[in-house]
Order: C-alpha cells, then sequence, then structure tokens
C-alpha cells in the first residue's frame, strides 16, 4: 500500500459545564490523505504527529506527503486540530501496516492536543467521556439535531485557555459537576429531554465571552425556539444548540440573535464510527 485516505469526524467539546472531559463526534468531516513518497514538505501540524508516531511505533521514518480536504472549519471549537492529528497518525499506521492499535493512536493523538475531549470522539465516534486517557462512548441516536452557529472568525484555543481564572466559587463547582453528570446520565441513558437545563457553565463560558459576545443572546435564542439547550462548542467560536424536533427554526433564531456578518449555521447529527479508512 503506498497511499491511504482516513475519513476523521469534527467534534463538539465540553458540553457546557464538561470542561476537558465531554465530547461528541459530528457528521462533518475531514479526508486526510497519505502518500508514502517524497514530495512537498508536510504542514508542521502534520509533521508532529508523524514524529509521534515513529517514535511511539518504533517504526522506521519514511517520506510521505499530506493533503487535507473537507468541511472542518479551522479554529472553531470543532476539533480541527485533532482531526489533522488523527488523520496523519492513522494513515501513517496503514501504510506502516498496523504496529499500533486504535486506543494508542487515541492516546497518541491526545497527547498532542493536551486535552482528550475532541480526540476521543474523533477516534472513536458518539458521546466519550474521557480522563485522562480512561475513555467511555456510548453511540448517540440520529433523532439529536446538533444546530451549530459558525462565525467568520476564528477563535486560538491558547488564546481562550488565557482568560480562565485559576480560582472558582465552590457553588459553581458543585452546580458544574451536577450538569456534567446529568448530561453524562442523558446520553447514556438516551433519554435526551433530561438535557434541558443541563448545560449551564461556571468554568469557562463566563469568561470566554469576551471574545463571543452574542453567546449568551445565540443560546437563549435557541432555547426559545425549542431547543434542550446550548454551548461554547469547544473553545468557540461556534455554538452549538442540542434538539430533538425544529432544527430548522431554531437555526434561523440562531443566526438572527448573532447579528454577526459572515455567521452562518449547519444542521448535523451526531457521528458514531469516528475514523476510519475510506480508500
Amino acid at each position: 500500500m503506498q497511499q491511504v485516505t482516513v475519513r476523521v469526524p469534527a467534534s463538539t467539546s465540553n458540553l457546557g459545564p464538561g470542561f476537558d472531559c465531554l465530547g461528541v463526534a459530528l457528521r462533518i468531516y475531514n479526508h486526510v490523505t497519505i502518500s508514502r513518497r517524497r514530495g512537498d514538505r508536510p504542514p508542521a501540524m502534520a509533521r508532529s504527529a508523524a514524529d509521534a508516531f515513529f517514535r511511539s511505533a518504533d517504526a522506521t521514518p519514511f517520506p510521505f506527503t499530506c493533503s487535507i480536504a473537507g468541511n472542518i472549519p479551522q479554529s472553531r471549537g470543532l476539533g480541527s486540530s485533532a482531526a489533522v492529528c488523527l488523520g496523519v497518525m492513522h494513515g501513517l499506521n496503514e501504510l506502516a501496516k498496523r504496529p499500533l492499535e486504535r486506543r494508542q493512536l487515541f492516546e497518541l493523538c491526545a497527547r498532542l492536543e493536551d486535552h482528550p475531549d475532541n480526540a476521543a470522539p474523533a477516534c472513536y465516534g458518539g458521546f466519550n467521556i474521557v480522563r485522562p486517557l480512561d475513555r467511555q462512548m456510548f453511540t448517540v441516536s440520529s433523532r439529536l439535531h446538533f444546530i451549530l452557529l459558525i462565525p467568520d472568525f476564528e477563535v486560538a484555543t491558547a488564546d481562550a485557555r488565557r482568560l480562565l481564572p485559576a480560582r472558582i466559587d465552590r457553588r459553581h463547582a458543585v452546580e458544574n459537576s451536577r450538569n456534567a453528570c446529568a448530561i453524562t446520565a442523558a446520553f447514556a441513558s438516551r433519554e435526551y429531554q433530561s438535557l434541558r437545563g443541563a448545560f449551564v457553565d461556571h468554568l469557562h463560558q463566563p469568561f470566554r465571552k469576551k471574545l463571543i459576545p452574542f453567546l449568551d443572546d445565540v443560546v437563549a435564542a435557541a432555547e426559545s425556539a425549542g431547543a434542550l439547550g446550548g454551548f461554547l462548542s469547544g473553545s468557540g467560536s461556534t455554538i452549538c444548540a442540542v434538539a430533538l424536533r425544529s432544527p430548522e427554526k431554531i437555526a434561523e433564531a440562531m443566526l438572527a440573535a448573532a447579528e454577526s456578518p459572515g455567521a452562518h449555521t449547519l444542521i448535523t447529527a451526531a457521528d458514531n464510527h469516528g475514523s476510519r479508512v475510506v480508500s
């Protein structure tokens, strides 16, 4: 085998209160094609992923080219960097005759990302709870709609993390724990109606609103239009709402509330397969 293409799903992480530990794979994809030959130098992210792969696999490095095509927007809180890293490592693993198992690829990607909540759903699909490299995955029904408001500006994860305080109020920490547990129970049981009211967060969203000032208005508009709730996807700038019905109505309400030139909406569902070789 001299060339392989890997399809990797986008992911929405945190889900409000589940900071760095909850994530869902979405039916939005990047296709990463790895060719075993000399050519243009791969981008820096692909080279870092390759270095990590060859070290962990104890395999002799070989020259490769990398091309990335797909619909995951960069720096929008939808796991684009995890998709690239995982796609490169998964592709190299295939060309090297699979020296690593899927779990090892996930762990490598999580370490490169420095947080596992995008790497887990990108690798395995579905709804994932990660702590920190131990994970549990639950499939998600196609009845559940994910409505994305994608602004026309990027948010760097490093910039978003610098806004977070060193301490938070204990009562807020308790409420976050309660809400994260409620979200986990709702996905595990598929009783999605129980998600209503569970996306309230005190760990990161109140501080990241400086970068996405219309966050509260968009979430409120989504809930008024029938959504179970909404949250900042990852570190942003995308805002995600979750619903069992009326996704088009919710998308229209979110877009109107944002009043953000260049923003657009996307309605999708969960991907339950994760990264996979497609050619």
